[in-house]
């Protein structure tokens, strides 16, 4: 008997339009260093809605990395990822990106930080679908 493995449903990312603007202003004013934000908002059923953001406590930058100790960062439930910015101009994720992965989305914005250079991608580095939200 031939099993087939129910494929698990590809997660879907909203950004609110002024969550995208605020990343992409907040990259621009820390380029040529990284920089990294804490999202918050929604996940259900494989969609999940950015409506807000948070500055980490004790983060540190620099040209090639960002990060922030997971253990200072309040308890609150909305956190659903990450989103930093690679000043590089590649947007994949690196080993790195991969191994320090915080809930369910990591966002990356490449260099110069406009419209068409944000990339979701989930736990494995499957690039996600991502829309922008006039709301």
């Amino acid at each position: 008997m031939i099993f087939s493995k129910k494929e698990k449903p590809r997660r879907t990312i909203t950004i609110k339009k002024e969550i995208r603007d605020s990343i992409l202003s907040y990259c621009k004013m820390n380029h040529p260093n990284e920089c990294i934000l804490v999202l918050r908002g929604k996940s259900r059923k494989g969609r999940v809605l950015v409506e807000g953001l948070v500055i980490p406590p004790f983060f540190h930058t620099g040209p090639t990395f960002a990060g922030f100790p997971h253990s200072f960062l309040p308890f609150d439930t909305s956190y659903i990822g990450t989103v930093h910015s690679h000043p590089s101009g590649v947007a994949k994720p690196s080993v790195t990106d991969l191994h320090n992965f915080f809930g369910f989305v990591s966002i990356i914005i490449q260099s110069p930080y406009e419209d068409g250079d944000i990339f979701a991608y989930d736990r494995d580095g499957n690039l996600l679908e991502t829309t922008i939200s006039s709301d």
